[in-house]
C-alpha cells in the first residue's frame, strides 16, 4: 500500500520522538489482522444499536496503544467518532467521571473534523436539521415559513435526546438561540458546559434553564446525551479508550473501589443497552486484569470480563470480552523495522535503502535488544526511534556509513520505567510520588475536587 509524502512525514515525525503516530498506523501494524476484523464486525453491530465493550490486556512493549489507535482510525472510516482517554493518578483520575466525560470531549475526533470535533458535530447537527426541512420538506431559507419548521425539526431532535438527559437538550436549546442571535460568548461558554467544564456564570445556566455542572455519576446520563446527538448527526456510533486503566492500583484502596465501581456501571449501562452506539475500550495490563488492587477487586466486574487464556495464543476467542496482545518477538520487530524503513521520506532514497538493507535492521534489532538485557518486549519504541535516527543520519551525510560509525548509546534519563528495568536487569522502579499515591491514606483530609 503506497504511503504518501505528507502520511509518511507524520509517522516517522512521531517515531522520531518515541511516540506512536496518530494516524498511518495500518501501513506498518503487523499480527493485529485477526482482531481487527472482529472489531470491524462488533463494530457493525454497534453501528445498527448495539453496544458492547473491548477489553484489551498487554504487557508494556506489547503496542496496546498502537493497538487501539488504530481501532479508532478503522472506526472513524466508518463514520464513528472516537476519543482516547488516558487514564492517570492525578490529571485524569478514573473515580472522577465529570473528569473523564471532560477529557472524552476534549479528545473527540471525527474523520472530517479530526481531533477537537465537539464543536464541530453540534455545529453538524444544527446544519442538519436546516438540510432535512429543506430536503424533505421543500421549505427553502428564504421561504418565510422556513424558520418555523426548523424550530420544530429542532424540538422533534430535542425531544429524543431530552428523553436521555433534558439538561443536554435545555442547553442545545439555548446554545442554537445564542448562535442564532449572535450571542457567540454566551453560545461558547454553554458549549463548554455541555463538555464539563465547571467554571461557567450562573447568569448564563439560568437563561438556558439548567444549573450546577456535570458532576459524577451524572456523567453517565450527559454520555448517553451525546450518543443521541451523534447519531442524530450521521455519526455510527462512538468509541472510547480508557487507556492504561492499571493506573488505579496505584490508588488507596477506597479510590480504586471508586474508580472500579465506576468502570462497574459503564459495563453494567452497556449489558442493559443503556448506551446504544457506544464501544467500550478499556486497556490494561496483566496484572490489572488479575490482581486483587485490579478487577479482582471487584468481583462482579471481574465476573463480566474474565476469560481463560490456554498456554498458546494461536487460536484466542478474539470475540470474547477480554483479549491479550503478545509481546513483540524479535522477528516481528524485524518486520516492523523493514515496513517502517520502506516508508521513510527520504531526499536520496536510494542511499538510505542500500545503507539500511534488511540485513543492517536485524543487525540493529538484535543490538538494540542486547542492550536491554534480551527483553524484546520493551524495546520497539527504543528501536523505531533509533532506526529513524539511522535514516536521517544516511540521510543527510553521504558519508555516514552506519556499519562503521553507529554505536548504540542509552541515554537511561530517557527511559520509560519498564525499559530501565529491562535495561538495568532489575524490578520495574516506583517513583516517591507513585509510593506515596500507594500508601494508605491513615488520616484522609477533604480532597479538593480536581475539576474545582
Amino acid at each position: 500500500m503506497t504511503v504518501g509524502e505528507h502520511e509518511a512525514q507524520e509517522i516517522v515525525r512521531a517515531l522520531r520522538q518515541g511516540a506512536v503516530p496518530s494516524a498511518g498506523l495500518h501501513h506498518f501494524a503487523t499480527g493485529l489482522a485477526p482482531l481487527m476484523q472482529v472489531v470491524d464486525e462488533e463494530l457493525d453491530a454497534v453501528a445498527k444499536g448495539a453496544c458492547t465493550s473491548k477489553w484489551i490486556r498487554g504487557a508494556y512493549g506489547s503496542g496496546k496503544t498502537f493497538c487501539t489507535r488504530l481501532l479508532c482510525a478503522r472506526a472513524r472510516e466508518k463514520r464513528f467518532a472516537t476519543a482516547e482517554v488516558q487514564i492517570s493518578v492525578n490529571d485524569t483520575p478514573l473515580h472522577h467521571l465529570e473528569t473523564v466525560y471532560r477529557r472524552l470531549i476534549e479528545r473527540l475526533t471525527t474523520a472530517a473534523d479530526g481531533a477537537g470535533a465537539f464543536q464541530p458535530v453540534v455545529e453538524g447537527w444544527l446544519y442538519e436539521i436546516g438540510d432535512q426541512v429543506t430536503r424533505l420538506q421543500g421549505i427553502e431559507e428564504d421561504d418565510p415559513a422556513f424558520v418555523d419548521a426548523v424550530q420544530t425539526k429542532l424540538e422533534e431532535k430535542l425531544s429524543a435526546i431530552s428523553r436521555e438527559n433534558s439538561a443536554f437538550a435545555s442547553v442545545l436549546r439555548a446554545y442554537h438561540r445564542a448562535s442564532e442571535t449572535g450571542d457567540l460568548q454566551t453560545a461558547q461558554r454553554l458549549l463548554a458546559w455541555l463538555g464539563g467544564e465547571p467554571d461557567v456564570p450562573r447568569t448564563v445556566l439560568t437563561g438556558a434553564g439548567v444549573k450546577g455542572r456535570v458532576d459524577g455519576t451524572a456523567a453517565l446520563t450527559f454520555l448517553r446525551g451525546l450518543l443521541t446527538l451523534l447519531r442524530q448527526s450521521d455519526h455510527a456510533g462512538l468509541v472510547v479508550v480508557l487507556d492504561e486503566v492499571e493506573t488505579i492500583q496505584r490508588m488507596p484502596a477506597q479510590t480504586r473501589e471508586k474508580s472500579l465501581n465506576g468502570l462497574r456501571q459503564l459495563v453494567d449501562m452497556l449489558a442493559n443497552g443503556e448506551l446504544p452506539g457506544l464501544y467500550l475500550v478499556v486497556t490494561g495490563t496483566p496484572e490489572f486484569f488479575e490482581g486483587y488492587k485490579g478487577l479482582r477487586g471487584a468481583p462482579a466486574l471481574h465476573q463480566r470480563v474474565s476469560v481463560r487464556f490456554g498456554a498458546e495464543a494461536d487460536h484466542d476467542n478474539l470475540r470474547a470480552p477480554q483479549v491479550r496482545l503478545l509481546p513483540f518477538t524479535s522477528e516481528r520487530l524485524v518486520e516492523v523495522g523493514l515496513r517502517v524503513r520502506d516508508m521513510f521520506p527520504a531526499r536520496n532514497a536510494a542511499r538510505v535503502r542500500a545503507k539500511i538493507d534488511d540485513d543492517f535492521v536485524r543487525d540493529l534489532v538484535a543490538k538494540v535488544v542486547s542492550g536491554f538485557g534480551g527483553e524484546v518486549a520493551v524495546t520497539p519504541r527504543y528501536f523505531l526511534r533509533e532506526l529513524v535516527d539511522v535514516m536521517d543520519r544516511v540521510d543527510l551525510h553521504e558519508t555516514f556509513d552506519p556499519r562503521a560509525q553507529y554505536q548504540l548509546h542509552v541515554d537511561e534519563d530517557a527511559l520509560r520505567p519498564e525499559e530501565l528495568a529491562a535495561r538495568r536487569g532489575g524490578p520495574v522502579e516506583t517513583d516517591a510520588e507513585e509510593a506515596a499515591d500507594e500508601a494508605p491514606d491513615e488520616n484522609p483530609r477533604p480532597r479538593k475536587r480536581l475539576d474545582g
